[in-house]
């Protein structure tokens, strides 16, 4: 039987109209540090009607890229919106990569017109004499004439715009192409690399419109949802929020530059804030601050973490203390981010030890991802719940190639093309998945330990320390040890009131875990070394453990 129905193309367009017209009540509301200010999605639609018109005017045609320099802010937001509906690409500069990454992955994306927050505009004004290419700045808010003139001074910029100025009289209307491609790019995202430099991951249309929809089934996103955004829109896709919240019309709550513990606290009894989204080191921040200064939340039924994972003492916590569900998603830059979601099964009742071991994975595989676990010997592992592999994942949001210009070394281009195997992405993740399609990872493949002839978890060692009361953070990484191989080094951040030290703390280790997992190396240190988004930054304890630059104790 033939089918004669209709292929309507998946473009960011249909979710901006579907958002802003269907959903036009709904706000993006904005903190301010004093407060917030809040626009509608329908002034969302105009307002991104207005930019298209506005970049259009600078000469942005075809493809050409429109990179970010902002924090989470409507914006921002109606930057996600307007430059893939109009056909150019969305390129949101991650702002927390040192300056030459910086300047690496502006011009690798051959970005041609930048926007940047006022309140980043200074040290945007540094990296730009390095950005060849960008010939128009447009400043989110008012600068100071020093600012102003920095930003002109390289002789390829043709002008910087105040982004009020240049959007005020331009038409609300704005005739979104219906002919795109919807394979073609609408947005793109640099991940870091093993080696070399950061790699570009370009989303089509379709690819994100499949994504949105399915992450907003998959984390329950609600039309009376206010969503609190603080996964950066710079990171990993911004993990798809932008979209989603269109396709749901949940309302979203932006932090902007505000995102410490006890402004977000506010932001969450204030705005009344339903669901948020951030790295666990953002919520384990937020649970210390709310134990001296509570707030009223009340209204938050869960909050997802991503990133990393969240040990379980810090989901307990806030379960138990303020009846908040942190839910576990996992995905990658390359993934558009979201592959599970760690929604334990429905019969189970809240609290019990099953609940707690679905709750603590990474989470139930969502429809549309397909993953496998591929042993050292290349062999497919079954999912059983016990067989041992690296995750391998394929989809309709997942990366097939990386971004390339031709200007790659031939060292890049194979690390590029070692992440691809047999049409499927190679996560780099260790790990089990159960027969009901549950994933826990036990390790990124460079981070476990190999001693003798056993594989120790970082990860699993990191939450058993994590889980004594006097533990704010651990980290743990593998060092190389004569007899063994390899061992773990915990290195740990006390609690400003803790009355136990690392002996302590490892005796009552002792009752937990096997003796030959037992770390017998221990570094009390001020803070846990982080990435540019929250994760524990491994590479940077190594290189100090190798330098001397810690203060091991050694524990038999």
């Amino acid at each position: 039987m033939d089918s004669t129905m209709q292929r309507t193309p998946l473009l960011i367009s249909s979710l901006l109209r579907y958002g802003t017209l269907v959903h036009a009540d709904q706000k993006v509301i904005t903190w301010t540090g004093e407060g917030s200010r809040s626009i509608t999605y329908r002034q969302v639609g105009e307002q991104a009607g207005q930019l298209a018109h506005a970049l259009r005017s600078l000469g942005v045609t075809g493809d050409q890229r429109v990179g970010t320099f902002m924090w989470n802010n409507a914006e921002h937001l109606i930057t996600y919106l307007a430059v893939p509906s109009m056909g150019a690409v969305l390129h949101a500069l991650n702002i927390r990569l040192f300056p030459p990454q910086i300047i690496y992955v502006a011009n690798h994306a051959d970005d041609r017109v930048v926007i940047v927050d006022n309140t980043l505009a200074k040290p945007f004004a540094g990296l730009l004499p390095h950005l060849p290419r960008v010939q128009h700045v447009i400043v989110n808010g008012p600068i100071d004439a020093e600012t102003h003139a920095a930003l002109q001074d390289p002789a390829h910029v043709e002008s910087v715009h105040d982004w009020t100025e240049l959007l005020a009289g331009q038409p609300t209307a704005y005739d979104w192409p219906l002919d795109l491609d919807e394979d073609s790019a609408s947005s793109m995202c640099y991940t870091s690399g093993t080696t070399g430099n950061p790699k570009g991951v370009a989303y089509s249309h379709r690819s994100n419109y499949l994504h949105a929809v399915t992450a907003a089934l998959a984390l329950g996103a609600r039309q009376d949802d206010r969503l609190l955004v603080v996964v950066p829109l710079f990171h990993a896709n911004a993990w798809g929020f932008p979209y989603l919240a269109m396709a749901a019309g949940a309302s979203l709550v932006m932090p902007d530059r505000f995102l410490q513990a006890a402004p977000l606290a506010a932001m969450m009894e204030q705005e009344k804030v339903t669901f948020g989204a951030g790295v666990p080191t953002i919520w384990n921040d937020l649970l210390r601050h709310l134990d001296t200064s509570p707030a009223d939340l009340s209204a938050c039924r869960g909050l997802v973490v991503g990133g990393s994972a969240a040990p379980p003492a810090l989901m307990k916590a806030f379960q138990t203390k303020h009846d908040v569900t942190i839910i576990h998603a996992w995905g990658m830059t390359e993934m558009s981010p979201i592959g599970t979601v760690a929604t334990p099964p429905a019969h189970l009742e809240v609290g019990s030890d099953d609940y707690w071991r679905y709750a603590a994975s990474q989470g139930r595989l969502v429809v549309g991802v397909e993953g496998r676990l591929v042993g050292p010997d290349d062999e497919v592992a079954p999912w059983d719940g016990e067989s041992v592999g690296e995750l391998q994942v394929r989809g309709p949001w997942i990366t097939g190639s990386y971004y390339a210009n031709g200007a790659e070394s031939e060292v890049e281009r194979m690390e590029m093309e070692s992440k691809f195997q047999d049409g499927w992405l190679r996560t780099g993740d260790v790990g089990t998945l159960t027969p009901d399609g549950f994933l826990v990872l036990t390790d990124r493949a460079k981070d476990v330990i190999k001693s003798g002839g056993e594989w120790i978890s970082s990860v699993d060692l990191e939450n058993a320390i994590m889980a004594h009361p006097n533990v704010q953070e651990a980290s743990v990484v593998g060092v190389p040890d004569e007899r063994w191989g390899e061992r773990p080094l915990a290195s740990v951040v006390l609690r400003p009131s803790a009355t136990a030290g690392v002996a302590e703390i490892r005796e009552w280790l002792a009752t937990q875990l096997p003796k030959w997992m037992l770390p017998e190396r221990w570094a009390v240190i001020d803070e846990v070394p982080k990435t540019s988004v929250g994760k524990f930054d491994k590479k940077v304890l190594r290189k100090q453990y190798a330098a001397g630059e810690l203060e091991v104790q050694s524990l038999d």
